[in-house]
């Protein structure tokens, strides 16, 4: 059962006409407002509201009750009037309590920044697994608050969680076929999960590297995609074009084969609930051999936006402090290179001054996915990291063992071969890693 299937009922609310609010408060913010604003639209125009305006507010103290002061919350009320506006979104995280204040106070429906991406995560998931943790995390968030109607969980249909419907009706019995709901997708999703850890190790036994792609939403993560493999995922200027993670078979220099990974957005106040339910797609980073870190360079707010990632990545154990031991059983996480894109909407200026900034950083590559440039280097970058610390290993192997000997060619750099009447000897400079897969290899 998804929750999140249209009809023709719910059609009418990609067309909601909203307005969006953002409350500034003293230091609670290192974000442009106006681009934090521009983020807020392009959240809600990707499941196509209709945003006909969008105010930011200086909030001195959160008010328990509404998060906004009274007679701010009156300017929103007449912002509302004015645009005719059937929905408030509001770019910040509500309580239950300002939620239903503020409905009450402006006359319209109101959803919170938390909300409003699980509402597009519920649209763009595509898979069995991502439809499971969106409804998951979306159950999650809704349990604990006095919800208009879960006639969804009855009639299988869905909807935009600002809907509403019928009243606030056998709440307790709501929240009782909640919870049992979530302890059936858990139970779903760890099925899942071993199924995911066993194509895992099977990659880990396979004899090529793997390449994770990752990034705050919209930073060109799946145009890199495309551009280096060929494919065709889906790439447009929209927040959360990607939600499945992808993978494809790539060539870089000096290695014959990889795999790169395509995976989900990050974004500012990702919600807690969703880290926690795709946490089994974004551990797929953990076993990758090398992270690039895709950044948009031109927004103004690229330094947050890659704070924002490497907060994800250290709440998952992947960089910072929390990083956890590999799948592979190295302690260390995998390397990360950032790759900063977009160099196609710089001026002169502003191009010459990051690539001088990159220069004297050996794991930053500038590229523009868009137009190409940039991108061998990219490649040349990632291919020297995953070689790196190559040493010269003797090995032994069966004179009749042709197929690990065409292995140590196409893999590493045979310096040397002696071979016996039983046996050969194989001199050959390979990366711990490479080692490591050689002799997990599939034989």
């Amino acid at each position: 059962m998804a929750i999140f299937n249209r009809d023709s009922e719910d059609e009418v609310a990609r067309g909601a006409r909203a307005v969006v609010v953002h409350a500034e408060t003293h230091g609670g913010d290192r974000r442009d407002s106006d681009a934090r604003l521009e983020e807020a639209r392009g959240l809600a125009l990707a499941i196509g509201i209709d945003v006909r305006a969008a105010q930011s507010f200086r909030v001195r103290d959160r008010k328990p009750a509404t998060l906004f002061g009274s007679g701010q919350v009156d300017q929103i009320a007449t912002l509302v009037n004015q645009e005719e506006a059937e929905l408030v979104i509001v770019d910040n995280a509500l309580t239950p309590v300002q939620q239903s204040n503020l409905e009450k106070g402006t006359g319209a429906k109101v959803i919170d920044r938390t909300g409003l991406i699980l509402e597009i995560f519920g649209e763009r998931a595509a898979t069995n697994e991502g439809r499971l943790q969106v409804e998951l995390a979306h159950l999650d968030y809704q349990a604990g608050r006095l919800v208009r109607s879960w006639t969804h969980l009855e009639r299988q249909r869905g909807g935009f969680g600002f809907l509403g419907g019928p009243g606030e009706t056998q709440i307790e019995a709501d929240r009782r076929m909640i919870h049992d709901r979530m302890a059936k997708i858990r139970r779903e999703l760890d099925q899942v999960t071993k199924t995911r850890g066993l194509h895992r190790a099977r990659r880990q036994r396979a004899p090529w590297p793997v390449i994770a792609l990752v990034g705050y939403t919209n930073a060109g993560k799946s145009t890199l995609f495309n551009r280096l493999t060929g494919a065709e995922v889906m790439a447009e200027d929209l927040l959360f074009a990607t939600l499945d993670p992808t993978m494809r078979q790539i060539v870089l220099p000096g290695l014959d084969k990889a795999i790169l990974s395509d995976t989900v957005g990050f974004v500012s106040d990702l919600p807690t609930q969703l880290i926690a339910a795709f946490r089994a797609t974004l551990e797929e980073v953990l076993s990758a051999d090398i992270i690039v870190h895709v950044r948009d360079i031109a927004h103004p707010d690229t330094e947050a936006q890659r704070d924002d990632v490497l907060d994800v990545l250290s709440e998952l154990g992947v960089a910072g402090e929390g990083a956890v031991e590999r799948g592979d059983g190295e302690a260390d996480p995998p390397p990360i290179i950032e790759a900063w894109n977009k160099l196609d909407l710089l001026d002169t200026e502003s191009a010459a001054q990051a690539r001088e900034i990159a220069a004297r950083h050996d794991d930053v590559v500038i590229i523009s996915a868009l137009t190409g440039e940039g991108v061998e280097g990219l490649q040349r970058a990632i291919s020297s990291r995953l070689t790196r610390g190559a040493r010269v290993h003797s090995l032994r192997l069966p004179i009749s063992d042709g197929a690990a000997l065409a292995w140590l060619h196409e893999h590493g750099e045979v310096l040397a071969t002696r071979p016996s009447e039983a046996e050969m000897q194989v001199d050959v400079r390979l990366s711990d890693s490479g080692l490591a897969r050689f002799l997990k290899r599939d034989r």
